[in-house]
């Protein structure tokens, strides 16, 4: 019997792949289990048409992520922040303050995305900002003193 596999199967095969299964254990485990279908015409159109979709909406998202890396990596961030008697910022610039600037220049990143830093004497900085799918943005700061 052939059968389309809609996930990987330990020595059988990987997903998407058709192959030829014995009837029992097609019928009696991979099927029931929701490891595999029955490899007919509209089964494997269907699935064709879903891994289509799926690549589609991956091109898609990983377009918008270059965009955003690419609106971040040309912003330059500037934040002011207090100075104590010895020249160094009362606090330090966390990422959430990071987070918050970013967002009133209309660019929306989690805060958890920022690589944490701890930013405690005025200066310029790289902080890279992890975007998913193994893109990183690399955004300057220039912290001044007040």
């Amino acid at each position: 019997m052939k059968v389309l596999l809609i996930k990987d199967v330990k020595g059988l095969g990987k997903a998407g792949e058709i192959k030829e299964a014995k009837d029992g254990y097609a019928r009696n485990y991979l099927i029931p289990k929701g490891f595999a279908k029955l490899a007919t015409p509209e089964v494997i159109k269907e699935w064709e048409k879903e891994e289509a979709e799926k690549k589609a909406k991956l091109e898609a998202e990983l377009k918008e992520l270059n965009d955003l890396k690419e609106k971040i990596e040309n912003t330059k961030l500037i934040i002011k922040h207090k100075l104590g008697a010895n020249g160094q910022l009362l606090g330090a610039v966390t990422n959430k303050e990071i987070a918050e600037n970013l967002k009133e220049k209309g660019i929306e990143v989690e805060k958890k995305q920022i690589e944490h830093i701890s930013i405690k004497a005025p200066g310029e900085y790289k902080v890279a900002i992890k975007l998913g799918h193994g893109i990183t943005a690399y955004l300057t700061i220039e912290v001044e003193g007040e």
